[in-house]
């Protein structure tokens, strides 16, 4: 089950005010930047974070799942908790980067 665009909406709308906020398609599912650095993945409308040091204490109540086959084990974020989830994203800013841009490949037809 692909994540609705209702969800991805109220997601965003959630976690308003916590920085510049843009959500990228992906194969059904959604990677939502904020300050362009990839901070929540929405899969089958469950928010997901990963799980890093910056946020361990906080999060340690927190479900684990996977977003998708073959990933790792994330933390699900309560994103009807406003005021967590901001406190979430502004403790992971600092250790997220923002992905360097891909060079397109050149297709060469003979």
């Amino acid at each position: 089950m692909a994540t609705s665009s209702d969800c991805i909406e109220y997601v965003c709308e959630q976690i308003s005010g916590a920085g510049t906020i843009r959500y990228r398609k992906m194969f059904g599912e959604y990677m939502v930047y904020v300050e362009e650095k990839p901070i929540l993945l929405v899969c089958d409308n469950t928010v997901y974070v990963k799980i890093l040091d910056c946020i361990r204490d906080k999060m340690k109540e927190a479900q684990k799942g996977f977003p998708y086959d073959g990933a790792k084990e994330h933390y699900i974020l309560d994103i009807d908790n406003r005021k967590f989830s901001k406190e979430i994203i502004s403790l992971l800013l600092p250790f997220i980067s923002v992905p360097k841009p891909r060079k397109k490949k050149q297709r060469v037809i003979e």
